[in-house]
């Protein structure tokens, strides 16, 4: 089966200058290089300002801007994997690493969520004074700032590019940005000499970092099991039926590869035709799918005639080899 930008119907015609999926993971690998250096450069402000005022709220959110630019490297891996050709032994190439490198976010994300409860019942429990307070506030601010940019630097390109594993990562700078906020608090608390005001504004975010926890790995779990909008489905078996020379449009599959959908459906023709002119029909529906559904990265066409369509008739009746059992196929 020819790529979406070889496919040829009657006349020479590509689809853009480059392949999408390159176009997509060059922006997808874009967007995570200037995540990682963001929250580096974010890391490195907050550490010289732990080290002047000895807050351990501020390192803990160090930390976690330091994690968050680390799960950046599964899915920069990720993307650059998805780049290349597929071969005998990946034979539909390597999107599916990038589900990889979501189960792994969503497992840090979880990890935040474990040290920030016990950070906070720990200082909870053990109060500790922090000096240099507006220093303090001042790198809280800038955690904030900094992973919010990340966060809709992420979540904008992962819904561009249709990545549930850039997205998830986006909402985890978001939370990160969440628990810098929470420094700011711990800074007033400390000034206010009401010194729970820090563990509690934790606990509080421990709480929403759960809450991310569910719905990216609910998304991630949904997308490893290839689950699909129905509305897809029922846009494809209509692009399909729509296309001249089409009598029947039986059975729809659609399946992720990363980011990228892949569809696999059975038409029916007339028994009239040559295999040529069924192989035509075949084409046009591939033609059509991928140039009004964008989301589709490629389609198989299977052909059947209208007197057998559909896969009940692919069938082999009970038969026997040699001393084997009667059975199908």
């Amino acid at each position: 089966m020819m790529s979406r930008r070889e496919h040829r119907h009657g006349h020479d015609h590509a689809h853009g200058v480059m392949d999408p999926l390159l176009l997509s993971t060059r922006r997808g690998i874009w967007a995570i290089r200037w995540s990682f250096l963001i929250l580096l450069g974010t890391a490195l402000f907050q550490s010289a300002i732990v080290a002047l005022s000895g807050s351990v709220a501020l390192l803990a959110d160090t930390f976690h801007n330091l994690g968050d630019a680390v799960t950046a490297l599964p899915l920069w891996l990720a993307f650059a994997l998805a780049r290349r050709v597929p071969n005998e032994r990946f034979t539909y190439g390597y999107g599916r690493m990038e589900d990889v490198a979501g189960v792994v976010i969503v497992l840090t994300i979880l990890l935040s969520a474990v040290l920030a409860g016990y950070e906070s019942l720990d200082r909870l429990l053990r109060p500790q004074p922090v000096s240099h307070l507006g220093s303090v506030v001042v790198a809280a601010l800038v955690g904030f700032v900094g992973n919010e940019a990340v966060a809709r630097l992420r979540i904008s390109v992962g819904e561009e590019i249709g990545s549930a594993a850039l997205v998830a990562d986006g909402h985890h700078a978001r939370v990160d940005g969440l628990t810098s906020l929470a420094v700011v608090f711990s800074a007033a608390g400390a000034w206010l000499e009401f010194s729970p005001a820090d563990p509690l504004v934790g606990l509080a975010i421990t709480v929403a970092i759960l809450r991310i926890v569910w719905i990216s790995g609910r998304t991630t779990v949904l997308r490893l099991l290839d689950a699909v909008d129905p509305a897809v489905v029922h846009e494809i078996r209509e692009a399909a039926r729509q296309t001249r020379g089409v009598a029947q449009v039986t059975e729809v599959r659609v399946r992720w590869l990363g980011h990228l959908l892949h569809a696999e459906l059975n038409i029916a023709v007339s028994p009239g035709l040559t295999v040529e002119q069924g192989h035509e029909i075949a084409m046009d529906v591939r033609h059509t799918l991928l140039h009004q559904l964008r989301y589709l990265s490629n389609a198989t066409i299977h052909t059947d005639p209208v007197s057998a369509s559909g896969e009940a008739h692919h069938r082999i009746a009970a038969h026997a080899h040699g001393e084997l059992p009667t059975h199908p196929h």
